[in-house]
């Protein structure tokens, strides 16, 4: 294939993921423009996708794993017409928030971006069609925060822009109201979900076997790291006094930003990835990102370089008194530096620096949803493996309930999903499994309806761990971690199943 063929074919998979590649991969040429979501929209994308083979054989995998997962999510399964996330994610505005071009150059895009928001409104009324009741209802606070800083009184793009959102607001509604009660897919639809763009044919018998011995796994984590913190007494007593050991709202951003220094000081002195360079921020997330609790919004790797945010969700001061003490448990003292760790360094900020240096387009630009979330989760236990505050038996504890809460995630995705869980008994699952408490275990469970493969934060690690051996066995004497890192980053975030390629 020539450049040219690789382009064309690598832009029909963009043109299929615009508010993906625009900000994870800073694809500006997108900017002012909202994807194409109407029915007749995608379709059309979809009958672009694949030409001729790309002369590497990795990335022709890697290109091929892309195209199935679309062919899947988009065509099979019609998630666009089921999922208001997508819709959600196309008309943010969030994405210009970082300084990767002068600030009249973002405004301008930002307006451009704001013009579609009629036409796109209009496709997402048109798609949204197989809603279900508990999906709306769960996505409505992140849609109604998507107008939150557009000023109608502005101008006539504004004032048209607000008038489209409020008629998207009031399909949602009309769909929480009145739409169906059923949110499963379906195991044979799920497997089919998360294995297509990983390259992996997923056995969720299999896969929910794996999640229950990890979650023993890390049980025994949790119980001697509280006999060592606190001897003789209960877990579940244990748990419940660290977690009531937090910030207040207004001091989390202040704790969480001391932390990231503390965390790319630790990679770096241990070179755990080879690039950790850059400048992180940390700051409250954008009102249309509320719905998640800490998010990375990193530099992508085409586009200038400028500094990435380590978003921060603390709750609302509208909320409830003891609503915003549950929220504030997840930025404890023994869980804020795991997400740190998770967030920044070595997890995704590291990550992003490194994509930044990958040579071929088809590895920077396309990004592996469960290698990225893996690799992160899966460096939460690394770097206490490797020593990350040694002296202190809260990190132990906070990585393992980080990981109760993500295999919780695996579990709670494969029992909604085969209509073998409720919302109702995912929370539950999240309370008992996970120690999570009131608003944040409904969110969680709530977010499996909406998000149905996140449990590939689990499903990646555990690939990664087991990945990491095979590399111990074949290399032998000279495998290291630093080795095994570079090899992995040096692949981008490739789908899971090629992540093997390393050992040839």
């Amino acid at each position: 294939m020539t450049a040219e063929g690789l382009e064309l074919r690598l832009q029909n998979v963009c043109d299929l993921t615009v508010a993906s590649v625009r900000e994870l991969s800073g694809l500006h040429r997108y900017d002012g423009a909202i994807q194409d979501l109407s029915p007749s929209g995608v379709s059309a994308g979809l009958a672009r996708l694949g030409r001729a083979a790309v002369p590497d054989s990795h990335d022709e995998a890697h290109l091929a794993a892309f195209e199935a997962g679309l062919r899947v999510s988009l065509g099979d399964l019609g998630m666009h017409r089921r999922n208001p996330l997508l819709h959600l994610a196309a008309l943010d505005l969030a994405c210009y928030d970082r300084t990767y071009a002068p600030a009249k150059e973002r405004a301008e895009a930002r307006r451009s971006h704001l013009a579609c928001w009629p036409e796109a409104v209009q496709a997402a009324v048109e798609s949204l069609t197989e809603v279900p009741a508990p999906v709306a209802a769960a996505l409505l606070p992140a849609a109604q925060g998507l107008s939150a800083d557009v000023d109608p009184a502005s101008g006539d793009v504004e004032a048209a822009a607000v008038a489209a959102h409020a008629r998207l607001v009031e399909h949602l509604r009309s769909l929480a109201r009145d739409g169906g009660d059923a949110t499963a897919l379906g195991g044979t639809a799920l497997a089919a979900l998360m294995g297509s763009a990983e390259g992996i044919d997923v056995d969720l018998t299999d896969l929910a076997r794996r999640a229950d011995d990890e979650r023993q796994r890390m049980q025994a984590l949790l119980r001697d790291a509280c006999a060592e913190l606190s001897p003789g007494r209960p877990v579940t007593d244990v748990v419940a006094d660290l977690l009531r050991d937090h910030p207040d709202s207004g001091g989390v951003v202040a704790e969480a930003t001391a932390q990231t220094a503390e965390v790319l000081a630790f990679t770096r002195e241990r070179g755990l990835v080879p690039w950790v360079d850059g400048e992180c921020r940390v700051g409250p997330a954008p009102k249309s990102r509320r719905w998640a609790m800490a998010m990375m919004s990193w530099a992508g790797p085409q586009e200038p370089d400028a500094p990435s945010w380590y978003h921060i969700t603390p709750p609302e001061p509208t909320w409830p008194e003891q609503e915003q003490e549950e929220w504030l448990k997840f930025f404890s003292r023994t869980m804020l530096p795991v997400i740190t760790v998770h967030e920044v360094a070595p997890g995704h900020y590291a990550h992003g620096r490194c994509l930044r240096h990958v040579g071929s387009p088809v590895r920077r630009i396309l990004h592996s949803y469960a290698f990225s979330e893996g690799w992160a989760l899966y460096c939460e236990e690394m770097v206490m493996e490797e020593g990350f505050r040694e002296a202190d038996p809260r990190f132990a504890v906070g990585v393992a309930l980080s990981a109760l809460v993500r295999v919780t995630r695996l579990t709670c995705a494969i029992g909604l999903h085969t209509g073998q869980m409720s919302v109702y008994d995912a929370t539950l699952r999240f309370e008992h499994d996970a120690y999570l408490t009131g608003a944040a275990a409904r969110a969680e469970a709530r977010r499996g309806t909406f998000d149905p493969a996140y449990g590939s934060y689990t499903w990646g690690k555990l690939e990664l761990m087991d990945l990491r051996e095979r590399a111990r066995r074949t290399w032998g004497s000279t495998f290291s971690l630093q080795r095994f890192h570079s090899a992995l980053m040096g692949l981008g975030a490739p789908p899971l199943g090629l992540a093997g390629s390393i050992l040839d």
